[in-house]
């Protein structure tokens, strides 16, 4: 189930990226931002905690394992 959501949050992110619906608004965010500028500020924040909820929950266990480690040898590779 979560491998399902995970991808499911990469998808609607990338859609997300499209920010078609913000190339002709020239309102100002704070007084000095572009509106489309600021989205992509918002947006980069989002996928960064959508990324590492990605990595700790769904993050398969055996990529961190060592090499050492998956022979079962527990000596160092020379």
């Amino acid at each position: 189930m979560q491998r399902i959501l995970a991808l499911f949050a990469i998808v609607v992110f990338a859609a997300l990226h499209q920010d078609f619906w913000l190339w002709d608004d020239a309102r100002l965010v704070f007084g000095f931002l572009p509106s489309g500028l600021a989205y992509h500020v918002a947006y980069s924040v989002a996928t960064a905690g959508v990324w590492l909820l990605i990595v700790r929950y769904v993050w398969p266990a055996w990529l961190d394992e060592t090499r050492d480690s998956r022979k079962g040898t527990g000596e160092r590779a020379q």
